[in-house]
């Protein structure tokens, strides 16, 4: 049945699509379609972050930008949904076009530039919904804020979503705002990471709950910023990393004519880079740290293989848009 809708929504531009598909969602749910979907197959729970997770399969951060559509999503079987980018204010992201299918690789190319609503409207969305599962919040700084200030925004976006988010992402590897991925080096990194931990702890004893925060890292970074991130998150006792982001890299899609567009690359092509780097981490961290594996995951055996080597939980995007709601069962199915 997808493959019948796939090809009717590859006909548009992605990002009109995506708008096609969550509007057919949402009428499909208002009829009390979605109930009728079957079950995902029974995953052993697991504990993460402190946190319980039904099964491990959770939607990546980037489908559901603003919050707009827990309650449906939250129909499909995922573990746990990410929601963002979110930043303080409100943004238009990049000029259109700005997403690229790559069909016959598997993969997409965009450069949304965190087009958002801002905090503010996100976390109403996120009150004005009936969602009870496991929800992260992924944040990140405003296009005009200058790196050097960059710490101020996530703060901002931090204390707004701590209690109502599960976990919250500080995404610090989007190749799509400038200057962005700065913020991986070593000075900046502990900068940041210092001043949110900070934070963490004043808004857990001021509330009386802990909320994880973790860092979103990216495919293309060096092996000794690797090692930094790594140090730095050991060090102020980060909760957990997401490996990966899209990556800037085009070896494996050359002979797309699309591949000279700016931007990510996710999906299939990512699959490799972002297993290695999650393997080197994983690595560095031992097991200390928890790690989420996101890139390019496509079938039950891309997601298994993450959990083997090294991934506590995982997360899905690109693959979701190629294979359909069929992903999350195969993905249950071949983990158990």
């Amino acid at each position: 049945m997808y493959l019948i809708i796939r090809k009717l929504l590859f006909l548009f531009d992605p990002e009109v699509a995506h708008h096609i598909a969550m509007w057919g969602l949402k009428i499909v749910n208002s009829l009390g379609l979605l109930c009728l979907l079957p079950q995902v197959p029974k995953c052993k729970s697991r504990v993460v972050f402190n946190i319980k997770f039904e099964n491990p399969v959770g939607l990546a951060a980037g489908l559901d930008k603003n919050a707009e559509y827990l309650d449906i999503l939250s129909k499909l079987g995922f573990g746990f949904i990410e929601v963002g980018t979110i930043t303080p204010l409100a943004q238009p992201g990049n000029p259109k076009p700005r997403s690229f299918r790559l069909t016959e690789e598997e993969g997409i190319i965009n450069r949304f530039g965190f087009n958002n609503v801002g905090i503010d409207r996100a976390i109403n969305n996120i009150k004005s919904s009936n969602f009870s599962g496991v929800l992260g919040i992924n944040i990140g700084k405003n296009f005009s804020t200058p790196i050097e200030s960059a710490a101020d925004d996530y703060l901002i976006c931090f204390r707004k979503s701590y209690l109502y988010a599960s976990y919250i992402v500080i995404n610090i590897s989007s190749p799509n705002t400038k200057n962005l991925r700065q913020l991986q080096g070593y000075d900046f990194f502990e900068n940041l990471i210092s001043s949110i931990k900070s934070e963490q702890k004043k808004l857990c004893k001021y509330h009386n709950k802990y909320t994880p925060f973790l860092v979103k890292i990216s495919p293309d970074t060096s092996i000794n910023d690797l090692n930094n991130i790594c140090d730095i998150a050991l060090k102020f006792k980060v909760d957990g990393i997401i490996a990966t982001n899209t990556t800037i890299k085009r070896e494996t899609v050359k002979s797309n004519p699309q591949h000279v567009e700016e931007g990510g690359l996710s999906g299939k092509p990512l699959y490799e880079d972002a297993l290695k780097t999650q393997k080197y981490i994983y690595q560095r961290l031992k097991k200390e740290i928890p790690i989420i594996g996101v890139g390019g995951i496509m079938s039950g055996d891309d997601g298994l293989n993450r959990l083997e080597n090294g991934a506590d939980l995982i997360q899905i995007y690109s693959g979701l848009i190629f294979k359909g709601h069929n992903l999350i069962h195969e993905l249950c199915k071949r983990i158990q």
